[in-house]
């Protein structure tokens, strides 16, 4: 200690060589000593000179402390030392009180020591290793030392630590910390990392940060945070701009419905902390990052549906709504609901329903265009509701026709009790202040954007100028204060309610021939648009004569042809009299030229530095790209060629119709094909159950008859073995009463059995006539099933012969591209022609012969088109044949099936009989035996036959013979 007082005193008495010395000294302590309390204290002192003498000690220490972490890692206080050295050498923190030029300096020298301590890549991995240590004096100067080398050289250590094995894993663990300035220092380390690298913002999000950051946020109480809550959505935010994996996964682990309590304003919302509106304008910025423009639009639409769902929408228009919320939070809130409903039906129709706390209630709609049109408003504001306005109606037809429906006469209030959207539209249209003007134009152009139908409403529009005078259509009027120019005094720039009519006026009629007819009905339109284009004005001007030289090539482009005296031939003689093709050209390329342009191409949003930059709006920009070039082709083609064209557009359009509508036929009849041959294989199906069926019964009736036989058989070996038996039986004293009774008895069976004999016989004969009905059934179904076999190959040949007829098709299909192509290139050439000359190598009656060509080839694909259709025709009279052939096929197998049915129930009844009839000669022949039994109990002796088939011929001499016997026995 003593000698570390010496050092510390020395300090400030001695030279500066002397300071030098001194670190030395304590270096070789550092290296040299055996003692761990000797080192410890030289790391302390080297600490203590480490702010004032930074260079020194870098160079001189850098090495050994480094070789401190390596070794002396059991000693937690050492290993603080020397971190916390380290950090003093490499951080720029301490330098608030030097001057500009010592910062400069001291921000390259901590960079590179910064990149001196990196160039042995173990450095950082051994500092990632220390930071698992639990101990505070560890953990906490190595979090602060590896954040100062992330801001000092970022990529190169963000890739040491993405390759090091766990290294992200361990920095997480920092969330979990249980001291809050370690985590809270954790949460910056954490922002650095993950500045610009999207590897690591994925590996860090999928270990659970999104869980961990909006717990911290909720712990402390959301957006009545303190700075800890700003830390985090700054981290938030780097995890999710521009990250569309991590974005799905943060809408997917369902972390955008707790972020709806972020959003929970009360009444009172006046005396908000400046923190407080930190945390919440950092929260709307990250609502913005999940739905922004610039996001895929199947992402942008899924999270847009989840904030709709979970109620945040519903929050935010709340703020919207309620009093007292600071003005840029306003703003931010209106930008961050505009980009929540933009493009998102079932959002943008729920804001069309939101209703401002008010007496009457208003939409908030209303709401916000009066503070649009409201000059007194601020300028941020306005813009933020033009915006708002502009997602409202993207790709939203239906809010579209509800603002233009709110100006047509049908609609609107007789009383003047409210106020419409269209109203206030009109009123900032016409207004005296020019950025208002401009306002309302584009907000009305964006009412029109891509909607025919919408357009062609507007121009029933009717405005009441003054009283006792005509109304006046809002095209008119729009022309009438853009051909006023600067004759009306406004307040703003001279340009923005010029620029912003012909913005309306180009969106207005571009696309829609009946805009363009009503707009050039008014004679004074024309002249005032070739007058602005011809004059040479200033710089400010020309943005005025180009948009002038776009909304009369509008007019040319989309013309009909419907006005005589405004014809496309007559509006570019006028052009190329007035003005000059290459002028007209040259004007209206000022407007892709002009400064401002880009910058509104760039992003949706209507984002301008001071109401002086208010020129371009961005839907706007994307027309012009569009139509410069088309315009430009049709200022130079000349009558014929537009004839040339319009005529071969009206032919192709033709035939074009026509094999579209054979392409249907052929597609229809194909449906019609398919149908035929799954009735063909449900009859096929059909007609080898019932021949299945058929076989089966047949197989049935034979061994019923074989049962049936056998049992003859067996009753012919009873009746013979009965028979023996009564040889040998021996009689005693019987009266012959008795004996006559039985005997009556037995011929009394014996008749029974005959009866049922012959009944057995006509049972036979009924079984040999349903088998042999079977047959000839069978061979009815066979007929059926070559009848439908014929049909099925007719049906194919018809399929074939389809198939050749869209071959066919396809064929004339190619042809008549390449017709196409060569038309086309023939109208390049003569256009070239018409230009500089005559073509080298093709004169004009070569190229009259390739389009007299072109022409007859069209005509002889049109009669070979004329031939497939009556081809088509006859296939579908073929295809009638054979569906009524299929109906009395069907028809046929009806009649089948119901012969079946019939036959198995006679077969059902007559196997019935049958197995009664062989009951009833059973119990006949258990009748006799007893009989018989009783006879030989009398003593009667008792003959029988040798087969009972036999009994109905031999009847009469057994009766003789019986008789015979009797009377010897008596």
């Amino acid at each position: 200690m003593n000698f570390l007082r010496g050092v510390m005193g020395g300090q400030s008495a001695g030279p500066q060589h002397t300071e030098a010395e001194t670190i030395q000294k304590l270096c070789d302590r550092v290296a040299s000593s055996t003692l761990l309390d000797d080192r410890r204290n030289a790391v302390r002192a080297l600490k203590s000179l480490s702010k004032k003498y930074r260079l020194e000690v870098g160079i001189q220490a850098m090495e050994h402390l480094i070789h401190v972490l390596q070794t002396d890692r059991s000693d937690s206080e050492i290993i603080g030392y020397a971190l916390d050295t380290l950090y003093n050498i490499i951080s720029n923190d301490e330098e608030e009180e030097l001057e500009e030029n010592s910062t400069r300096q001291s921000e390259d020298l901590g960079s590179q020591f910064t990149e001196i301590f990196i160039k042995q890549q173990e450095n950082i991995t051994l500092l990632l290793s220390l930071l698992e240590e639990f101990d505070f004096h560890v953990r906490w100067p190595g979090v602060k030392l590896l954040t100062s080398l992330l801001k000092q050289l970022g990529p190169q250590v963000q890739q040491i630590i993405l390759v090091s094995p766990m290294g992200v894993s361990r920095l997480m663990d920092l969330l979990a910390d249980s001291r809050e300035v370690i985590r809270n220092d954790g949460v910056l380390l954490l922002q650095a990392l993950t500045r610009s690298n999207g590897a690591i913002q994925k590996i860090v999000a999928f270990e659970n940060a999104f869980e961990r950051l909006l717990d911290i946020i909720t712990e402390e109480e959301n957006s009545d945070g303190g700075i800890v809550v700003e830390d985090c959505l700054i981290l938030l935010q780097n995890l999710l701009k521009n990250n569309n994996s991590n974005q799905n996964f943060f809408k997917e682990g369902s972390y955008i419905q707790r972020m709806k309590p972020w959003f929970e304003v009360g009444d009172d919302n006046s005396g908000w902390s400046a923190q407080k509106v930190t945390n919440l304008h950092l929260m709307l910025q990250l609502v913005r990052v999940l739905v922004s423009p610039t996001n895929p639009p199947g992402a942008t639409s899924s999270c847009q549906k989840a904030m709709f769902q979970c109620g945040l929408l519903q929050q935010l228009c709340t703020i919207l709504m309620a009093t007292g919320v600071p003005a840029d939070i306003l703003t931010e809130t209106i930008n961050t609901v505009s980009e929540v409903i933009r493009g998102c039906q079932v959002n943008q129709d729920y804001f069309a329903s939101v209703n401002a706390p008010s007496t009457p209630p208003r939409p908030a709609i209303v709401v916000l265009l009066m503070s649009m049109v409201n000059e007194r408003q601020p300028f941020v504001l306005r813009c933020a509701v033009l915006y708002c306005f502009q997602c409202f109606l993207y790709k939203n037809q239906k809010g579209q026709g509800e603002i233009v429906s709110t100006l047509l006469p049908s609609t609107i209030d007789a009383t003047g009790n409210s106020i419409s959207a269209g109203q206030l539209l009109c009123g900032g249209l016409f207004s005296t202040d020019s950025l208002s003007n401009w306002y309302a134009a584009v907000a009305l152009a964006h009412a029109l954007q891509d909607n025919a139908t919408q357009k062609e409403q507007l121009l029933r529009v009717q405005l009441a100028t003054s009283i006792g005078n005509p109304p006046v259509s809002l095209l008119q009027q729009c022309t009438n204060i853009l051909s006023q120019g600067d004759k009306i005094n406004r307040r703003g720039s001279k340009i923005q309610t010029r620029v912003g009519l012909l913005m309306l006026l180009c969106t207005w009629l571009s696309n829609c021939p009946i805009a363009v007819t009503h707009f050039l009905h008014n004679s004074a339109n024309v002249p005032f648009l070739t007058g602005q284009i011809a004059e040479n004005l200033g710089e400010e001007e020309q943005l005025v004569q180009g948009l002038c030289a776009l909304l009369l090539g509008i007019s040319i482009y989309f013309n009909d042809n419907s006005l005589e005296n405004y014809k496309k031939e007559k509006l570019k003689q006028l052009i190329e009299k007035r003005i000059g093709k290459e002028n007209f050209i040259e004007k209206l390329g000022y407007i892709s030229k002009h400064e401002l342009y880009s910058r509104a191409s760039q992003k949706p949003q209507p984002n301008f530095p001071s109401p002086e930059y208010v020129i371009f709006d961005h839907e706007f920009t994307k027309l012009v790209k569009e139509l410069e070039g088309v315009i430009t082709k049709a200022i130079y083609k000349s009558s014929e060629e537009d004839k040339k064209e319009e005529e071969v557009k009206k032919t192709l359009e033709q035939h074009d119709s026509i094999v579209t509508h054979y392409k249907n036929m052929i597609r229809e009849q194909d449906l019609q094909l398919e149908e035929l041959k799954q009735q063909v294989s449900t009859l096929k199906c059909q007609n080898e159950q019932l021949q299945t069926a058929v076989t089966q019964q047949a197989s049935q009736i034979q061994q019923h008859k074989d049962q049936y036989n056998l049992l003859k058989v067996q009753l012919g070996k009873d009746s013979q073995h009965q028979g023996s038996y009564s040889d040998g039986a021996q009689m005693n004293g019987i009266q012959s009463e008795t004996t006559g009774r039985l005997r009556e008895e037995i011929e009394e069976l014996k008749r029974n059995q005959e009866l049922l004999q012959s009944q057995l016989t006509e049972k036979d004969s009924l079984i040999e006539n349903l088998k042999s009905s079977q047959t000839s059934s069978g061979t009815n179904e066979q007929s059926s099933a070559t009848a439908l076999a014929k049909d099925s190959e007719q049906i194919a040949e018809l399929k074939q012969e389809l198939t050749t007829l869209k071959s066919q098709l396809n064929s004339q299909s190619v042809e008549i591209t390449k017709l196409q192509a060569e038309n086309h290139e023939l109208l390049q050439k003569t256009e070239v022609f018409a230009k500089s000359g005559p073509i080298p190598g093709e004169s004009e009656t070569v190229i009259a012969a390739k389009t007299t060509d072109v022409e007859g080839r069209l005509l002889a694909l049109l009669q070979e088109t004329k031939e497939l259709k009556n081809e088509i025709k006859a296939l579908s009279e073929e295809r009638t044949a054979i569906k009524e052939q299929l109906d009395s096929s069907n028809s046929t197998i009806a009649i089948l099936q119901n012969e079946k049915n019939n036959l198995e129930v006679d077969i059902t009844d007559s196997k019935k009989e049958q197995d009664d009839l062989l009951v009833l000669l059973a119990d006949q022949d258990q009748k006799i035996f007893s009989l018989k039994n009783k006879l030989k109990e009398l003593g009667h002796p008792v003959e029988e036959e040798d087969e009972l088939e036999s009994g109905d011929q031999d009847d009469e001499y057994d009766e003789d013979e019986d008789d015979s016997k009797d009377q010897g026995h008596i």
